[in-house]
Parts: structure tokens; C-alpha cells; sequence
């Protein structure tokens, strides 16, 4: 069985928090609450981490993951972001958006888009998941906690733990977080894209 911490949603436990951190480094996979819904994840260097994530949500080769960051600082290490980028992800930072950006040479080939070397990005607006990031002082790989066959992401944390079993290390259950995807903002051409409509308010963008 995954091991299950509990977290408060307002005033996560350092401890916790700490404990969640050194079993991302070492390895592990996790579920977390983000600002959208549930999330799972692994570090960026974590290859068996991705290819677990990958088998246990049935995902198909050529799907991309996103990118958590924990402010727009760790952004520019991995995406490039002229000035309108910028403006932009300032004024929808942090919050339940993922932003395709064009990459830089930080990120591995693997993650890429075959042909436009892009990476999706985003900055939760979450305490639990911010709480991490800061921790962890790295980004981490994600995808929505959804599994096959469903048709909504998983929204409470104890029947996360039951549902994947053994197949992920560590449940965080943060309480309910909602059941809306993000937000997809494509920021690679010169035009603003709307790729999907989630939970972020687009219609300033429109």
C-alpha cells in the first residue's frame, strides 16, 4: 500500500512537507493537490518515475507532462519568455493555467514536442503544492490524477490511496481541490492560443 499523509491545506506540516520532498529525491512517485485538481508527479531527472506515471494513467507515446514551477524565476530556466510572455504570466501567475512555451537546452529531449521543442509550464496557486516546490527548490513532472476510463480526475485523497494501491509511493491528501483541468495557453507564436478552456479565465485573453 501508498503511503498516505494528510496534510493541511492552509498550514501544510514542515515535517511532512520534508518527509514528501526526500521521497521525491530519492525516486518516488506522488499524488498532490494543486489549484485545478489532483496531480501526480516525480522530479524532472526521474526517468522510471515518468515511464511508472505513464503506464499507470495508460497515456500514449507523445504525450507531454507539465512542468511545476514555483514561481516565475524557475520558469525562465526552462521555457523561454520574451517581454509579452512575461507580462502575461505575471498577470495569470501563480493560478490553474499551463502555458506551451518554447524550450530551453535545461529541459530533456524527452519531454519535448518532437517538432516545436515546446514544454507546457504552470505555477499552482496551492499551498500543499507550493509548500513542495519550495522544499524541493527544483520543479517537479506532472499530469492530472486521472485514471483510465474515467472521466473526471480523482478528487479525495484516501480513495486515491485505495484506487492505485501500491502503484505510486507517497498519497498526499490535501483535502478536496476540485475537478477541472487547467487552462492551456499556447504563448509559442506570435498569435495567444487557447488550446483548452479549464479552470483559468480566458475570456480577457479571447
Amino acid at each position: 500500500m501508498s503511503q498516505y499523509f494528510e496534510i493541511h491545506p492552509d498550514n501544510p506540516q514542515s515535517r511532512l512537507v520534508a518527509q514528501t520532498a526526500r521521497l521525491l529525491k530519492d525516486g518516488g512517485v506522488i499524488v498532490y493537490p494543486t489549484d485545478s485538481c489532483y496531480a501526480i508527479g516525480c522530479l524532472l531527472d526521474n526517468k522510471q518515475g515518468v515511464e511508472r506515471i505513464y503506464r499507470l494513467r495508460k497515456l500514449p507515446k507523445g504525450h507531454h507532462m507539465t512542468l511545476m514551477c514555483s514561481d516565475l524565476s524557475a520558469i525562465s530556466t526552462y521555457a523561454r519568455v520574451d517581454n509579452r510572455d512575461y507580462r502575461l504570466l505575471k498577470l495569470l501567475t501563480p493560478g490553474p493555467y499551463t502555458f506551451i512555451l518554447r524550450s530551453t537546452n535545461e529541459v530533456p529531449r524527452r519531454f519535448l514536442h518532437p517538432k516545436r521543442k515546446s514544454i507546457g509550464i504552470r505555477v499552482p496557486d496551492n499551498t500543499i503544492a507550493q509548500a513542495l516546490l519550495q522544499e524541493l527548490g527544483e520543479p517537479m513532472m506532472s499530469t492530472t490524477m486521472l485514471l483510465p476510463g474515467d472521466d473526471l480526475p480523482q478528487n479525495d485523497g484516501y480513495e486515491i490511496r485505495q484506487a492505485l494501491n501500491e502503484q505510486v509511493d507517497l498519497v498526499v491528501d490535501g483535502g478536496a481541490c476540485g475537478l477541472e483541468e487547467t487552462s492551456v495557453i499556447s504563448l509559442e507564436g506570435q498569435e495567444i492560443e487557447i488550446i483548452r478552456e479549464g479552470k483559468g479565465e480566458v475570456s480577457l485573453l479571447q
